[in-house]
């Protein structure tokens, strides 16, 4: 980004220390990647500096204002967009959009066919140390203790190395619940008893140890953990396994095995009770938007049962919106920004993954019609808008960090006025519990979906993939972006609003939630039926 002082003849000499002084001011603004850390997710070291009260204020703001935002590109679909923006408010249209999935002769049926039944005696006690973000947690460790006859202590949650979350197992999940929903099927401790208190991770970060598993294949089989694991937790009475993220196959196991992972990730995984209540005041507030501002006490809530009572509760969508750095740097593709976003986004790339994802041997071109390019905040407006969506509609806006900040979303809400996120919708004090803490948010936002009236992702990925498939299990409306037909669209300049339109409705007419039947090695944590769901 380059700078430029244009000087005036007429700006006296004793001028300049205010000059400087003002440019000491913005420098951290304008140019605030030189005053980060290098950790993309760490905030600036400015973020919580309370200077002194600028002494040229005007100026300041005058500045501020004339200064662009960076990653702020002009809409890349111009004609689109302004067709999108005069479109007349489409209520026969919403009204089919909003009509709930109607009976598809599936229903949620998680529980074993057989009495489910503890083991006489338990082989050991299994320890597993998980990875990743919120929805990579799946409860495949259950599984695994059932197959192993174990006793299952409850998961150490790896601090994230990009978001640098220490949130436990504990702060983010209903522990109690989880212990009593499973009760029937494997034993649960909280901790490991005093002879075990030496098997931490701490322990396994400074050696080699017998007691640690750490070449469970991707998708292994039941029977490598019992010719692998079981002979461990014989002869300590503990087995450590990690990593675990997807160590346990979806193919070739026990009906009453499956049901098990079914019955703990829809059913004993909650989240905790913090969690859970200011989820519900942010939905109560979507749907009854003159209890926006009241806060969570008692005397508020009841003034909002009341509200409830006599109003008509609105609809929302929630859109998860997966534009960060991180994504559209993976991507390779071109969002607009120019040859020196390119740059930055190549740079950032290398930076972060040292050489192990290359720059596409595609072109953007190649790429899009493939469906490869995350969509940018005003390709899914231009989505929603095409399959009947309004000014009217209210729009939950599920996201960490948007890629190009407030600018890059300007087009969205535009065509989405009423689109809010849990800054709006929550106040600051309200929020302190959860500040700064991906995992909670992202549970927070996770929750709200799934009370949403329809869901939407912009992208594929950890919390589509989950949430389809726990929408799927409750049979909620989940649109699925038809993401190579997009792309395909978005690169014809020609297209009238009609024909896109026409081509969007078309395309996208079943990936609204219906049933898909779980293929080989495909996640029942993603495609629930017929695993977790019983047809008739």
């Amino acid at each position: 980004m380059k700078f430029q002082y244009k000087s005036n003849d007429y700006h006296q000499p004793q001028r300049n220390g205010a000059l400087a002084g003002l440019l000491v001011l913005l420098f951290p603004v304008l140019l605030p990647s030189l005053f980060s850390p290098l950790s993309h997710a760490s905030p600036s070291m400015f973020s919580e500096w309370n200077g002194p009260k600028p002494r040229h204020l005007p100026l300041l703001k005058s500045a501020l204002q004339h200064q662009k935002e960076p990653n702020a590109p002009k809409p890349r679909h111009l004609p689109l967009f302004k067709s999108a923006l005069q479109r007349p408010s489409a209520n026969a249209k919403q009204s089919d959009l909003w009509l709930p999935l109607a009976n598809q002769g599936w229903r949620s049926c998680a529980q074993s066919a057989n009495n489910p039944s503890l083991p006489q005696k338990s082989q050991g006690y299994i320890q597993v140390f998980l990875d990743g973000g919120l929805n990579q947690q799946r409860m495949g460790v259950v599984a695994v203790t059932k197959i192993l006859n174990a006793t299952l202590v409850i998961p150490y949650l790896e601090v994230n190395p990009v978001w640098q979350d220490s949130s436990s197992f504990m702060d983010i999940y209903d522990v109690d619940h989880f212990i009593n929903v499973l009760k029937d099927d494997i034993s649960i401790v909280k901790e490991l008893p005093n002879e075990f208190s030496w098997s931490t991770r701490e322990y396994y970060a400074t050696a080699i140890r017998a007691t640690r598993i750490k070449t469970a294949p991707v998708h292994a089989s039941a029977n490598w953990y019992l010719e692998n694991v079981l002979p461990v937790l014989q002869s300590y009475g503990v087995a450590a396994i990690s990593p675990f993220s997807h160590r346990l196959t979806f193919d070739n196991l026990p009906m009453d095995i499956q049901r098990l992972r079914c019955k703990a990730n829809f059913q004993a995984l909650i989240f905790v009770p913090h969690i859970r209540a200011l989820g519900d005041a942010l939905v109560s507030r979507l749907r009854y938007p003159s209890i926006k501002n009241r806060g969570l006490d008692g005397v508020h809530l009841e003034e909002t049962a009341y509200t409830n009572k006599i109003q008509e509760p609105l609809k929302f969508v929630v859109l998860h919106l997966r534009f960060d750095k991180d994504m559209a740097a993976h991507s390779a593709c071109d969002f607009g920004g120019g040859k020196a976003e390119k740059l930055a986004l190549a740079k950032y790339r290398q930076m972060i993954w040292q050489g192990r994802v290359l720059n596409s041997q595609f072109t953007d071109e190649e790429l899009r019609s493939q469906g490869r390019c995350p969509l940018t905040p005003e390709e899914i407006g231009l989505l929603l808008a095409a399959l009947g969506f309004d000014k009217s509609t209210r729009l939950y806006l599920a996201s960490h960090k948007v890629y190009g900040g407030e600018a890059r979303i300007s087009a969205l809400r535009r065509l989405f006025p009423l689109m809010e996120d849990k800054k709006s919708l929550a106040s600051s004090e309200e929020r302190a519990g959860v500040k700064g803490k991906a995992s909670l948010l992202a549970a927070l936002d996770y929750y709200v979906s799934m009370h949403s009236n329809i869901f939407i992702s912009a992208s594929p990925g950890n919390m589509h993939n989950a949430l389809m498939g726990h929408r799927t299990y409750e049979n909620l409306k989940t649109i699925k972006p038809n993401m190579a037909l997009l792309g395909q669209l978005f690169l014809n300049k020609s297209l009238s609003w009609s024909e896109f339109q026409q081509a969007v409705v078309e395309g996208h007419e079943n990936r609204q939630g219906q049933i898909r039947i779980r293929k080989p090695k495909q996640s029942i944590y993603t495609y629930p039926a017929p695993d977790c769901m019983c047809h008739g």
